[in-house]
């Protein structure tokens, strides 16, 4: 058994112990949601090691703050394509022939898609509520339509390749 299978049977495991773990497992929407806030935790964490340690030695707080943050960034959105792709849709092992560079980017797309909706939405309902909750509310939308778009276009089942006829 590989490594990464390992690590993705011990979370499972592990998850399933839980109160609810085994429904939990079972719900792509659910791994979705909780890679998301995993990566919460990578982009938080990578954003300060970067600004407090790698970055350093820059002397303009602003660039220093921005080359953390894309750092950040980046680290979270790998981090969170590659536990989707393994855990959240892990069953959908038909790839055809789309490659993981290609599906990276249909994934950030899909990202980049996300957080315009949010910022939209945010601005849109803040007209009506507290900015805070106008922001969880758009991150809630933009979360499911983010989901959405994952599941249809970036992992959705592609059919194997099938050869010439007559071969």
């Amino acid at each position: 058994m590989s490594a990464l299978l390992r690590v993705k049977q011990a979370v499972k495991d592990a998850v399933s112990r839980l109160p609810g773990g085994e429904w939990l497992v079972k719900q792509r929407f659910a791994k979705f949601g909780a890679v998301g806030f995993a990566g919460t935790i990578v982009n938080v964490g990578v954003l300060y090691l970067a600004d407090k340690f790698v970055y350093r030695g820059v002397e303009s707080p602003d660039l220093r703050a921005n080359l953390a943050l894309a750092t950040a960034i980046f680290i979270a959105t790998a981090h969170n394509f590659l536990w989707n792709r393994a855990w959240t849709w892990g069953d959908r092992k038909v790839h055809g022939g789309t490659s993981i560079v290609v599906q990276f980017f249909q994934y950030c797309a899909s990202c980049s898609l996300a957080i315009a909706l949010q910022v939209l939405f945010t601005n849109v309902l803040r007209q009506h509520t507290f900015l805070e909750l106008a922001n969880f509310l758009a991150i809630g939308i933009s979360a499911v339509l983010n989901y959405l778009i994952n599941h249809n276009w970036t992992f959705r089942v592609r059919k194997p390749p099938q050869k010439g006829r007559g071969s």
